[in-house]
């Protein structure tokens, strides 16, 4: 089972930017109820999706004030429970940054480790990329980071 998702916050001051549970030095942070780690966010509703669950605002609603500047690698967590409980196990996530900055590369392999962790799969099976949107419309402007990623969800095999 295949599942997509897709997640933005726009930057602002005085927040650290959190990206695959990675604080990244940056002039600005995402701005969000939880770390409002765009990356993991993504992520989450890729599997949810895959698993054909409601998307992490279900789980994890904005307004709920045990959220608040909560880790969201305990997202991914809650999703690797989810998946197990129906008898599935995470295969592999893709996933690509759309940003202007910060340059992402140097704090790749910490993201895969942390992601991998929370999903129960090895870093080598969770994809990062990153790219910019070439300085237009919001992400050009600097006002945000948006992420999309997929998500493979298997049935595990009883023998």
């Amino acid at each position: 089972m295949t599942g997509i998702g897709y997640d933005v916050h726009p930057l602002v001051t005085n927040r650290a930017l959190v990206l695959g549970g990675v604080t990244i030095p940056h002039s600005h942070g995402l701005g969000g109820h939880s770390d409002a780690d765009v990356l993991c966010h993504a992520i989450a509703d890729a599997v949810l999706g895959a698993l054909g669950e409601p998307d992490i605002g279900h789980f994890f609603p904005p307004d709920d004030p045990a959220c608040k500047d909560m880790s969201s690698l305990r997202i991914l967590e809650k999703c690797r429970k989810l998946a197990a409980a129906a008898g599935c196990e995470i295969s592999n996530v893709d996933s690509t940054l759309i940003a202007e900055a910060p340059k992402i590369q140097p704090y790749r392999d910490a993201m895969r480790w942390n992601i991998g962790k929370a999903l129960g799969i090895e870093p080598a099976r969770v994809g990062i990329k990153a790219t910019t949107n070439e300085l237009m419309g919001f992400v050009g402007r600097k006002e945000g980071i948006a992420a999309l990623a997929v998500a493979q969800v298997d049935f595990k095999c009883p023998f």
